[in-house]
């Protein structure tokens, strides 16, 4: 338990430190290695990585049409129907994000417009490792979905069957995905963001990973013949603001789901409550117990914080300055607290909000800022697969009346074709008019 009126302000910055990212130089080095030889020998480079790192016989990245099909037949009906309560939760969602054009005339004769049109083409990453993640095809599947990118081209590690799990067939095929490749890792975001013979160009790239991904997302990024990203991440969070009318089990529960994502997520607790802590620990020890991924999650619950504030609004506070991926608020009158949080990626509100319905089935996105990044970053939604541009028309009394003010403007600056390109049709203008 920490107590956190009696922490000096170096150690309150300490006692919400993140878990240690990896050795940042070697990763970077690590990376940057794998996106050159991506960027030079393309398929031949991503077929070795496969090999070397998920499915040793692979001998094509592209997963067919037919086979993403006949993977999608083996899942059970009860999971097709979770799957499609989800798809239609969160595509409802989705649709409701669609924006609307503008169009005004800001001086008579001017006439400006703002629209919206989809990106034609975005990578969808959807990491491998111990457990298949339908759910995020869902969240990266459906908005480009909704929002009509022409191309969904999804990348994602293949086992040693050269298969990937069928529940991410299923999901794929749901969001119309049938561009589909058998590879993961830095070598995913390399072909993605540069394109190999196999793999077209991407615009944009979305998804969680692992250190390696998150930095070639990165590294593509910064590179004029790169991809744009959906957003910087890091490990995975969870922080439940409680006070004592909060259920301990639950408190636990909400601990530990986000303990078993990975060894470096990170699970804390801030209430006004020292009782609730102390039950709170006996319940996570309890449940721990018996979790399947326990050694995960143990390792993750080894970077846990129970800190102990004076009020609930001082633990608001506390939540602020950490600014978590997901925040759980298991007080009295949760609603009524949300005016006074100003920093977190998604909020489940009250007892019977726990982050699995956002995970999985509300209807919110998943793909969340992490490490802190929900101060200045949003939640992942339809307008990241939009892009926004702006037309403006001028009719002739539209340069009559707006022409002058640019012109004054311009010789303001010192740009004399600027006035000039003003100048030459208010001269047309006024010969007219002669």
């Amino acid at each position: 338990m920490i107590n956190w009126s009696t922490l000096t302000f170096a150690q309150q910055i300490d006692a919400l430190a993140r878990p240690a990212m990896a050795d940042s130089a070697k990763l970077k080095a690590t990376v940057a290695d794998i996106l050159a030889q991506v960027d030079a020998r393309g398929d031949e480079a991503v077929l070795e990585f496969t090999r070397r790192f998920d499915s040793p016989a692979l001998t094509s990245l592209k997963l067919s049409i037919e086979k993403r099909d006949e993977l999608a037949a083996r899942v059970t009906p009860e999971v097709q129907d979770a799957i499609q309560t989800a798809f239609a939760n969160v595509k409802q969602f989705h649709e409701a994000q669609y924006p609307q054009d503008i169009r005004l005339t800001t001086t008579p004769g001017v006439v400006c417009e703002q629209r919206f049109t989809a990106l034609e083409a975005v990578g969808l990453y959807i990491p491998g490792g111990s457990a298949p993640l339908p759910s995020t095809v869902m969240m990266l599947g459906v908005p480009a979905m909704v929002a009509g990118c022409e191309r969904k081209v999804l990348c994602t590690p293949p086992n040693a069957r050269q298969e990937i799990a069928p529940e991410i067939a299923f999901a794929a095929k749901c969001c119309g995905i049938g561009e589909i490749y058998l590879c993961g890792g830095a070598q995913a975001i390399a072909a993605m963001a540069f394109g190999t013979d196999t793999i077209t160009k991407v615009d944009k790239i979305f998804g969680p990973g692992n250190s390696f991904v998150t930095e070639a997302k990165q590294q593509v990024s910064q590179r004029a013949d790169g991809a744009a990203i959906d957003m910087p991440a890091g490990p995975s969070e969870v922080l439940v603001l409680a006070d004592e009318s909060a259920d301990a089990d639950f408190v636990a529960s909400d601990l530990l789901s986000q303990a078993e994502h990975g060894p470096d997520s990170q699970a804390i607790l801030v209430t006004n409550s020292a009782e609730l802590i102390e039950a709170v620990e006996a319940a996570v020890a309890k449940q721990l117990a018996a979790l399947s991924r326990n050694s995960i999650a143990s390792k993750a619950m080894e970077n846990a914080r129970y800190i102990l504030t004076g009020s609930v609004n001082e633990a608001i506070a506390v939540s602020n300055q950490y600014a978590p991926e997901h925040l759980i608020v298991q007080c009295d009158n949760s609603r009524g607290l949300l005016p006074l949080i100003k920093h977190a990626g998604s909020i489940f509100l009250g007892p019977w909000s726990p982050e699995s319905a956002g995970d999985y089935a509300s209807g919110t996105n998943h793909v969340l800022p992490t490490y802190g990044y929900a101060r200045n970053y949003s939640s992942l939604g339809l307008l990241d697969f939009m892009r926004r541009y702006t037309i403006q028309e001028l009719s002739e009394d539209g340069m009559r009346n707006l022409g002058p003010a640019i012109m004054q403007l311009a010789d303001a600056e010192g740009l004399d074709a600027h006035r000039n390109a003003v100048g030459y049709r208010l001269n047309k203008l006024n010969k007219q008019n002669d």
